[in-house]
Protein backbone atom coordinates (compact mmCIF):
# COMPACT_ATOMS: atom_id res chain seq x y z
CA UNK A 1 0.00 0.00 0.00
CA UNK A 2 1.22 3.34 -0.63
CA UNK A 3 0.37 6.59 1.22
CA UNK A 4 0.75 10.36 0.86
CA UNK A 5 0.96 12.75 3.96
CA UNK A 6 0.62 16.41 4.25
CA UNK A 7 1.23 17.97 7.03
CA UNK A 8 1.70 21.42 9.21
CA UNK A 9 3.26 22.43 11.89
CA UNK A 10 2.42 25.52 13.82
CA UNK A 11 2.97 28.32 15.16
CA UNK A 12 3.67 29.76 12.12
CA UNK A 13 6.42 32.71 11.70
CA UNK A 14 6.47 34.37 8.64
CA UNK A 15 10.01 35.64 8.94
CA UNK A 16 11.88 32.65 9.54
CA UNK A 17 11.18 28.41 9.54
CA UNK A 18 10.66 27.88 13.23
CA UNK A 19 12.54 25.10 14.68
CA UNK A 20 9.44 22.55 15.01
CA UNK A 21 9.02 22.96 11.36
CA UNK A 22 12.68 22.03 10.50
CA UNK A 23 12.47 19.42 12.70
CA UNK A 24 10.11 17.86 11.06
CA UNK A 25 10.95 18.78 7.31
CA UNK A 26 14.45 17.19 8.13
CA UNK A 27 12.57 13.80 9.15
CA UNK A 28 10.96 14.06 5.96
CA UNK A 29 13.81 14.57 3.74
CA UNK A 30 16.05 12.14 5.64
CA UNK A 31 13.00 9.19 5.45
CA UNK A 32 12.85 6.76 1.86
CA UNK A 33 9.92 8.56 0.53
CA UNK A 34 9.16 9.44 -2.60
CA UNK A 35 7.73 12.76 -4.16
CA UNK A 36 8.87 14.91 -1.17
CA UNK A 37 7.49 18.24 -1.40
CA UNK A 38 8.41 21.03 1.37
CA UNK A 39 7.13 24.71 1.58
CA UNK A 40 6.17 27.58 3.67
CA UNK A 41 2.83 26.62 4.38
CA UNK A 42 2.83 22.67 4.14
CA UNK A 43 4.72 19.73 3.02
CA UNK A 44 3.60 16.62 1.35
CA UNK A 45 5.91 13.43 0.98
CA UNK A 46 4.63 9.97 -0.40
CA UNK A 47 6.04 6.22 -0.25
CA UNK A 48 5.66 2.65 1.17
CA UNK A 49 2.81 2.92 4.12
CA UNK A 50 5.50 1.40 6.40
CA UNK A 51 8.26 4.35 5.59
CA UNK A 52 5.49 7.17 5.64
CA UNK A 53 4.09 5.43 8.97
CA UNK A 54 7.49 5.37 10.96
CA UNK A 55 8.09 8.92 9.51
CA UNK A 56 5.11 10.52 10.74
CA UNK A 57 5.84 8.80 13.78
CA UNK A 58 9.23 10.18 14.21
CA UNK A 59 8.50 13.92 13.10
CA UNK A 60 5.61 13.90 15.46
CA UNK A 61 8.13 12.97 18.16
CA UNK A 62 10.78 15.86 16.48
CA UNK A 63 8.68 18.91 15.78
CA UNK A 64 6.82 18.51 19.68
CA UNK A 65 9.92 17.84 21.36
CA UNK A 66 11.22 21.30 19.11
CA UNK A 67 8.50 23.60 20.38
CA UNK A 68 5.22 22.77 18.07
CA UNK A 69 2.27 23.35 19.51
CA UNK A 70 -0.05 22.07 16.94
CA UNK A 71 1.08 19.64 13.95
CA UNK A 72 -2.06 18.89 11.74
CA UNK A 73 -1.67 16.11 9.16
CA UNK A 74 -3.26 14.17 7.01
CA UNK A 75 -2.77 10.82 5.61
CA UNK A 76 -4.31 9.29 2.35
CA UNK A 77 -3.88 6.36 0.44
CA UNK A 78 -2.71 6.50 -2.87
CA UNK A 79 -2.54 4.44 -6.31
CA UNK A 80 -3.91 0.82 -6.38
CA UNK A 81 -7.24 0.14 -3.78
CA UNK A 82 -7.56 3.80 -3.40
CA UNK A 83 -11.30 4.80 -3.37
Amino acid sequence: MRLRVEFTTEPFDLEEAPAHAVAAREVIQRAELDAVDVGPFGNTAEGEAREVLDAVAALLRGSLEAGATRVSLQVNVIGEGAQ
